[in-house]
C-alpha cells in the first residue's frame, strides 16, 4: 500500500496571522516575509505531526492510494479520515494498462475513524496478479482554517508554536496539551484475546 497527496494545502489558508498572534510577534516590519515563511514551515510540520498521530487529514485535499489487494473481498478500509468523496477507482495491470471502475460498482461508507470503499454488489473488482488498484479520493476536515474543529485548530497553533520556539523535548514526545486536544480524534484499535 502506498498513499500520496495529489494536492497540497495552499499557503493562503494556513493560519499564519493566528500563529503570529499566539506567539505575540511584532508585525509590519521589512522581515515579515522571512518570518511568515518560518511560521508557515512550523504550521506545516505541526499539521503533519498531528495527522500522523491521529490518522486524520486536517485540511481537505486529494489523495491517491495504491493497493495490490483489498482489505476484504467486498471492501477496502481507507487509511485516513474523514473522506468526503471517492473521485475515481482504477485497476492497473502488470503491463501498466488502466481500466476505470464504474462508479456504480462501489460507494463510500463514511466513518469518523475508518472510512471504507465498499462494493455495491458482493465483491470489489478483482485486482490482477502483479497489478494494483488506485483509489483517488478527497479527505480532510475543512477547506479553510475557520471551518476546522476548534480543538484541532488549538492543537495546531500550540504545536506550531512549540516548533517555532524549538521547545521540543524529544524524550517527552508531543506536548501534553496537544495530546489532550487531539485524543478524541485518534483511532482506537482493539485487539482480540488471541491477538
Amino acid at each position: 500500500m502506498m498513499m500520496v497527496e495529489l494536492t497540497t494545502v495552499q499557503s493562503g489558508i494556513l493560519p499564519i496571522a493566528a500563529l503570529a498572534d499566539h506567539l505575540r510577534l511584532s508585525r509590519g516590519f521589512t522581515d515579515d516575509a522571512d518570518q511568515d515563511a518560518r511560521l508557515e514551515s512550523c504550521l506545516r510540520a505541526a499539521a503533519s505531526a498531528i495527522e500522523a498521530r491521529t490518522g486524520k487529514a486536517l485540511f481537505s485535499r486529494r489523495f491517491l492510494l495504491t493497493v495490490t489487494h483489498w482489505s476484504e473481498d467486498g471492501l477496502h478500509r481507507l487509511p485516513i479520515a474523514p473522506v468526503s468523496s471517492i473521485e475515481e477507482v482504477r485497476l492497473v495491470g502488470r503491463n501498466g494498462s488502466e481500466t476505470v471502475v464504474d462508479p456504480a460498482a462501489y460507494h463510500l461508507v463514511e466513518d469518523a475513524h475508518r472510512p471504507q470503499l465498499t462494493a455495491t454488489a458482493a465483491r470489489l473488482p478483482t485486482i490482477s496478479l502483479g497489478g494494483s488498484a488506485e483509489i483517488e479520493f478527497m479527505a480532510g476536515y475543512a477547506d479553510d482554517w475557520p471551518l476546522m474543529p476548534a480543538d484541532l485548530m488549538q492543537a495546531l497553533i500550540l504545536l506550531a508554536g512549540e516548533f517555532y520556539g524549538q521547545n521540543i523535548n524529544t524524550d517527552a514526545g508531543i506536548p501534553f496539551a496537544v495530546s489532550v486536544l487531539i485524543e478524541p480524534h485518534r483511532s482506537v484499535r482493539l485487539r482480540g484475546a488471541g491477538a
